[in-house]
């Protein structure tokens, strides 16, 4: 995992932005006729790899695009997206950084960037991506991963301050999935899982009688909360 990181953070330093890289002289020279004729078929190339799932012609075409028009960050969201559907997590994100050095609101990057970080392991960089992805979209789900990181990384006041958020505003149809076995997930109340994980950062921190009522709430809403009434148990 340390290699991992060590790797991710020698990328950041080296990365660029990617419409900087462009040969822009040479785009500069295209004839406008020729440059929408080439963006055409780019375009067809990228629609139809995608189509029949050859996800090295789809990157090579938006590739293509990005060199062609590096003004138009849609060609960068998009690479950051074919990226991150094919498990590609490190190029993902390194992507969808780019496109956030231009644009910090871009909803669909902050979530490529958040869940690509968390991915290999970079939690400390992945966690301001989940808390601007929040506040730009009130997201519920992102809340919670964003506590989640906080209580991973022992920062136990902001992730406390993040699970009284949502308890308070989860709403009754959000769900979260939690793994039973490799094969089975047990979905719970957004609301429970909060309550589980504000009882588990208590736990953390000692507090077994405030960790054993946030957990027994849970269990009220959720009865067959697998996890929770693991908790419960380190209570007693």
């Amino acid at each position: 995992m340390k290699h991992v990181l060590f790797m991710l953070i020698m990328a950041l330093c080296a990365s660029t932005t990617i419409a900087q890289t462009a040969d822009t002289a040479s785009v500069a020279k295209l004839d406008p006729k020729l440059k929408k004729t080439l963006n055409a078929s780019d375009q067809a190339a990228y629609q139809l790899a995608l189509r029949f799932n050859d996800i090295g012609v789809a990157k090579m075409s938006l590739y293509n695009l990005i060199v062609r028009n590096p003004e138009d960050l849609r060609y960068v969201e998009m690479l950051g997206s074919v990226y991150y559907e094919a498990g590609q997590s490190m190029s993902a994100a390194l992507v969808s950084m780019e496109v956030l050095k231009v644009n910090d609101k871009s909803i669909q990057s902050l979530e490529i960037a958040a869940n690509s970080l968390e991915q290999v392991g970079a939690l400390e960089k992945s966690l301001p991506y989940f808390e601007s992805l929040y506040l730009l979209s009130g997201d519920n789900f992102s809340l919670y991963k964003s506590g989640f990181i906080q209580y991973s990384l022992k920062k136990y006041p902001e992730a406390l301050n993040s699970m009284n958020i949502l308890v308070k505003n989860a709403k009754p149809d959000e769900k979260v999935g939690f793994p039973k076995s490799q094969v089975e997930t047990q979905e719970v109340s957004m609301k429970a899982a909060a309550l589980n994980l504000k009882g588990m950062i208590y736990l953390d921190q000692g507090s077994k009688i405030e960790a054993k009522a946030a957990f027994e709430e849970a269990i009220s809403l959720d009865p067959e909360f697998d996890l929770a009434k693991e908790n419960l148990a380190k209570t007693n």
